[in-house]
Formats: structure tokens, C-alpha cells, sequence
């Protein structure tokens, strides 16, 4: 039995990947608790994860409310009770304000002092495993003179942690895009060692590409709006079939925007996807090629949801059913965590953890 914390759980990838690892190890995954902020968010969870103790609409902050450092306030008690014995705490705090994308409130959005609460949330819990997933810009943030990173390894390290951070290609994961991830791991002694953990997965040479991904749905026929074919403007379709006609995948200054007719750095921008290769990181934009390199490698189109959601890693069965519009899905799969790291993450913790224990029970038969 693996039992689990998920904070700003999202619609549920991180906690799919340690359902998919415990599946892989023959153990049962028990949610204790999974919060977000965003209501569509967690039915989104509710629908995949019936089975989860307790799953809440409400900032994690409310949750976990005392400082770094303070004895547990009369509400983080409860939860603690409620949770009981946690053996993997995860979260992926709003990265926004992280983001090299944000040009408004990078590295001083209040958002990045929730990347904090996670380290408190473990503080109270106490996980043998504690993993927390963001941009790999976070680590240059900085809140209230601090860097957020700097004060959550030492604060982990001060409570009995060893930590480790880095960030992580998840195309070596088997993710058919070239999504890079911030990813913190801490674990107590007695615990396979983060640095450990990090070998292990980084040692994964799965390599998949966009055919691998979505290649089946090219002539998939579906009335759902899951697989709606976005519309394009009749000036971008003459922009994709221009690419098809040449066989190029980044469409010439000329045929661009004015604004991006001279120098500039959106080579991806208009561009076209290659069936070789993965795909660029999906966002909430990947069903407009004014977005980023979101172009169907053959059709005059941008991705559909479902294309989006399998280059995210989410196998056909997740059901996104809440999502009743198409922002609302566009945001819901664009803001999600690729299944494969939780699952990558686990799974090296699952196995190392049985082969200490392995030991220690050959180590005390030596005694005996």
C-alpha cells in the first residue's frame, strides 16, 4: 500500500504516474487528500480518482498555514490525523509567476511563495517521499529577498531531509515532447537517497516520438470535443498549406505577422510539426499555430485535445468529460503534469526501497 498527499493536484497527472507505478509493483495507491484551487480541476480529479479519501476546492494554504519552522497550528493537526501515515507527498505549485513566458510578474508573483508550502506540508506529514515539480526557471525566483528553491532544501535539510533538485527532460521519459521540468525530491534517512532516485531515472533512454503519440488519430473520426479539429483564421490555413506545399516546417518571414517580419526569436511560432521528432512543450495554446509549433505534421490544422493530451501523456482512458468547453479543456490539458515523471519518480523509490529492505532483513539474519 503507497499511500499519497497531492497538493495542487491539478486534474491529476502527477497522482495517474503513481497509480501507474503502484500498478507496476503490484501495490494498492490510497489517496489521503488532494487539493487545488481551480473547482473544474479537481471534479476533473473525481472523475479518474473516485476512490480518493478526500479531495478539496480550496488554496492549500488554508491547509498548511504556519511558518516555516513553527509548532502545527490547530488546522494542520487535523489534517495530519486525517492523513495519517503519508508515504509520498507531491505537488506542482502555480508556476506562473516562474515562467519565463510571464513578462508581468516574473520571479515576484505571490504565487511563488506557495512553491513554501509544500515544504511546510512535509514538515507536518512527515513522507518518506517528497516531490515537488515546476519550471526550471523557479530556481532563479525569489521571495522576500530569498530564493524559494535555497529556502526549501535548507528548511528540509534543517527538519531531517536529504534533498536534491534538478531539472529533468521528460522525453527521455517517455514523453513525446520536449518538455524540461524543476524537479525537488526529499526523502529521511532510513530512505533510498533523492540523489539515488535522480540516477535512476535519468538513466531511462525511452524515446518517443510524435507518431508514436498520435500518429492512429490522423484518421479518426469523432464528433466529441475531445477530437474537434480547431478552426483557423483563412489566412493561417494559407500559411499551413504553404508549409505542406514546400515541404518546409517554419514558415518564412515574409508570410509571418508584420510584428514578426524582422528579426525575432519565434522560430516556432507558425511552424510545423515533424512526425520524428517529439513535439515542442505543450501549452493551453496548442490548438492555435500562432501559439507555438503546433501545426498537424499533414493537415492544415492545429492539434486537437485529444493529440494534446496523448503528446501530455494521458492514455485515451482519462476522462476529461468535465471540461465542458473548449478553453476549458485547452487549460486543463495544457496546465497538466506529464504522468510519466510520478510514475519514473515512484517507481525508482519502490524498487530501491524494496531492495533495502532486502538488506536489513539479510543483515539482522547475520546477527541472529
Amino acid at each position: 500500500m503507497t499511500r499519497i498527499v497531492d497538493l495542487f493536484s491539478g486534474c491529476g497527472g502527477i497522482t495517474l504516474g503513481l497509480a501507474q507505478a503502484c500498478l507496476a509493483a503490484d501495490s494498492a495507491l490510497e489517496i489521503a487528500l488532494a487539493v487545488d484551487f481551480e473547482p473544474l480541476a479537481t471534479l476533473v480529479f473525481k472523475e479518474n480518482f473516485p476512490f480518493a479519501g478526500r479531495i478539496e476546492t480550496a488554496p492549500v494554504e488554508t491547509f498548511f498555514d504556519g511558518d516555516l519552522g513553527e509548532a502545527p497550528t490547530f488546522v494542520e493537526k487535523r489534517i495530519a490525523a486525517s492523513a495519517a501515515t503519508v508515504d509520498v507527498l507531491v505537488g506542482g505549485p502555480p508556476c506562473q509567476g516562474h515562467s519565463n513566458l510571464n513578462n508581468h510578474t516574473r520571479r515576484v508573483d505571490e504565487k511563488n511563495a506557495l512553491y513554501l508550502r509544500m515544504v511546510r506540508a512535509a514538515e507536518i506529514l512527515r513522507p518518506r517521499l517528497l516531490l515537488i515539480e515546476n519550471v526550471p526557471s523557479v530556481v532563479r525566483d525569489r521571495h522576500n529577498g530569498a530564493g524559494v528553491v535555497e529556502r526549501a532544501e535548507e528548511h528540509l535539510e534543517q527538519i531531517g531531509y536529504r534533498v536534491e533538485h534538478r531539472v529533468v527532460a521528460l522525453a527521455t521519459l517517455g514523453v513525446a515532447q520536449s518538455r524540461r521540468r524543476h524537479v525537488m525530491l526529499a526523502t529521511p534517512g532510513g530512505e533510498p537517497a533523492p540523489s539515488s532516485i535522480f540516477e535512476a531515472i535519468e538513466a531511462s533512454t525511452i524515446s518517443r516520438d510524435l507518431r508514436w503519440a498520435i500518429g492512429d488519430l490522423a484518421e479518426l473520426t469523432s464528433s466529441s470535443m475531445l477530437d474537434r479539429e480547431p478552426q483557423a483564421t483563412a489566412k493561417n490555413v494559407e500559411r499551413m498549406q504553404f508549409l505542406l506545399d514546400h515541404g518546409i516546417y517554419d514558415l518564412p518571414n515574409a508570410l509571418r505577422p508584420t510584428c514578426q517580419q524582422g528579426a525575432h526569436s519565434y522560430k516556432s511560432m507558425y511552424g510545423r510539426l515533424r512526425w520524428d521528432q517529439p513535439a515542442q512543450t505543450i501549452t493551453s495554446g496548442f490548438g492555435s499555430i500562432g501559439q507555438g509549433r503546433y501545426m498537424h505534421p499533414d493537415r492544415t490544422r492545429a492539434l486537437t485535445a485529444h493529440e494534446a493530451a496523448r503528446i501530455q501523456g494521458f492514455p485515451d482512458y482519462f476522462d476529461f468529460s468535465p471540461c465542458r468547453t473548449r478553453a476549458a479543456l485547452a487549460t486543463m490539458i495544457g496546465n497538466a503534469v506529464p504522468p510519466q515523471l510520478g510514475a519514473a519518480v515512484l517507481t525508482a523509490f519502490l524498487e530501491m526501497s524494496v531492495h533495502s529492505d532486502a538488506g536489513a532483513d539479510i543483515d539482522e539474519s547475520r546477527s541472529a
